[in-house]
């Protein structure tokens, strides 16, 4: 007996007269599972039996098998290599990050390969660090020589590009929440030496900031999400509105020994503080005795077209403290406090101190990539490669004026602000071979390696314009990665 039987979906009317012609529709491992009868049993096989099997088979068919088709880096199955060792390795690691499918495995320049090597267009540079590409060649060559009087090319190169004027000193650490704590104890420090009786001890930090994940770092990050499980903060942390003048004077008073404030804020949307509100934070400071602290672990060292952020201001506006990571081990760990002579004549041997921190490697790999990022002429051509981004988000603005918003930041560190959830882009850009990051409140955030070229860039956008064409033309859905915008910051 011959079934003709017609599925949604298909174009074509099936005649099937028996169950090894439904084999090649379903995947291999349910294939193989299927008793097949005789030739004679297959001849009373129910029809509705079939007409499930094949709408089954059928929409499997258009999830797995066109999508794989359709993009050149679909999202690791769950049958896949990659995940078989995601899934051997994750009991075994605190559960602090959600990450995306595919495990990267190697990187050179502007790329990264996975498991399944597949390449990617990398436009997060590990949020922000790599700045000059993955496996730089000159490192390599670095790992086996010892450090250099790192502090001295900071504070040297610092001052010679017209930055923080009164740079005097540098404490070398490990990371960039370490560099925030030391600059949060050293303006404690301060506020105990002016005033003995303990007074001014208040640090002052804003909303949608990110200083780090230690207690002192954590308790100036004002956000719920992290806070929340670590609670109490430690006491003494008031928290302000970005860019809001008029609240200064209130916020910041005698009791006040340190302000921390990112020049752009990363993490919580690539918010730019304006010139005048730097600068009018600098005179209340002046006014109590606070210490000014900016904290340039993701917007400094060259990313926004100089060598620190805060280069655009006038000396008037520039900090007692300034603190870099990130960038500066180029994904090798170290951080950096940098001091005026104010600060550093009140910490005093055993204030504070480090067990790694400026090691022998970290240093000489630091002083290498510091002379590489304060070269003029790549920090020029971030500027020239800014432009090209403002370029092409317009073009998307204009062709998605209800979901693409503004544009916000500086240099290589830029949020494209749109209207709606941006996880299913940044899901679709994966799967056609880019890397982009959320930050904020549906905010994509672009902050590449500096060495990136304008061919790269052209090819970047040109997928994340195919990503947007996905999520905002076309009618299927496309699930975000739970835990993508993991940054954004609670409602308050």
């Amino acid at each position: 007996m011959a079934a003709r039987i017609r599925v949604p979906g298909l174009t074509s009317v099936l005649s099937i007269r028996s169950p090894k012609a439904v084999l090649p529709f379903l995947p291999r491992r349910q294939a193989s599972a299927i008793a097949v009868p005789t030739s004679s049993a297959s001849e009373h096989i129910n029809h509705d039996i079939f007409v499930w099997i094949l709408r089954r088979a059928t929409r499997r068919l258009l999830t797995f098998e066109q999508k794989e088709a359709s993009v050149p880096n679909p999202d690791p199955p769950a049958d896949s290599p990659t995940t078989a060792q995601l899934n051997e390795h994750t009991p075994y690691m605190v559960a602090t990050y959600v990450r995306p499918p595919p495990l990267m495995v190697k990187g050179e320049g502007c790329y990264l390969w996975d498991a399944e090597n597949r390449r990617y267009l990398d436009f997060t540079a590990g949020i922000a660090v790599n700045a000059l590409g993955h496996c730089d060649p000159e490192m390599a060559k670095l790992i086996s020589q010892q450090a250099r009087e790192l502090s001295k090319q900071i504070v040297t190169k610092t001052l010679s590009a017209g930055a923080m004027h009164t740079a005097s000193k540098v404490f070398i650490c490990n990371s960039g929440t370490e560099a925030n704590e030391a600059a949060i104890k050293f303006a404690r420090k301060v506020g105990k030496t002016r005033t003995p009786s303990g007074t001014q001890h208040e640090i002052v930090s804003f909303h949608n900031s990110f200083h780090g994940r230690t207690m002192g770092a954590l308790s100036a990050t004002p956000n719920p999400k992290y806070q929340k499980p670590f609670s109490p903060m430690i006491p003494g942390f008031k928290y302000g509105t970005y860019n809001d003048e008029a609240s200064i004077d209130e916020l910041v008073n005698e009791n006040t020994c340190g302000v921390i404030i990112e020049p752009i804020q990363g993490e919580g949307g690539v918010n730019v503080a304006t010139p005048s509100f730097l600068q009018a934070l600098r005179d209340r400071c002046n006014a109590v005795g606070a210490v000014l602290i900016y904290d340039e672990i993701q917007c400094g060292l060259g990313r926004t077209g100089r060598l620190w952020a805060h280069q655009f201001l006038p000396q008037s506006a520039h900090p007692d403290i300034l603190t870099t990571a990130k960038a500066l081990g180029n994904g090798f760990p170290i951080g950096a406090t940098i001091v005026n002579e104010d600060v550093a004549k009140c910490v005093v041997t055993g204030d504070h101190g480090t067990t790694f921190g400026g090691n022998p490697l970290a240093c000489r790999l630091a002083h290498y990539i510091f002379s590489r990022l304060s070269d003029p002429d790549l920090q020029s051509s971030v500027c020239d490669k800014e432009k090209l981004f403002r370029q092409r988000f317009a073009r998307l603005h204009e062709k998605y004026p209800e979901h693409v918003k503004e544009t916000r930041g500086r240099g290589l560190i830029l949020g494209l602000q749109l209207a709606v959830d941006p996880t299913p882009i940044v899901t679709a850009a994966r799967e056609r071979g880019l890397l982009i990051l959320t930050c904020g409140k549906n905010t994509l955030r672009f902050v590449p390696p500096l060495i990136i070229s304008e061919e790269e860039i052209e090819k970047g956008l040109g997928i994340l314009e195919q990503a947007m064409d996905v999520a905002f033309q076309e009618s299927q859905h496309i699930e975000g990665t739970k835990g993508q915008q993991e940054m954004a910051p609670a409602e308050r």
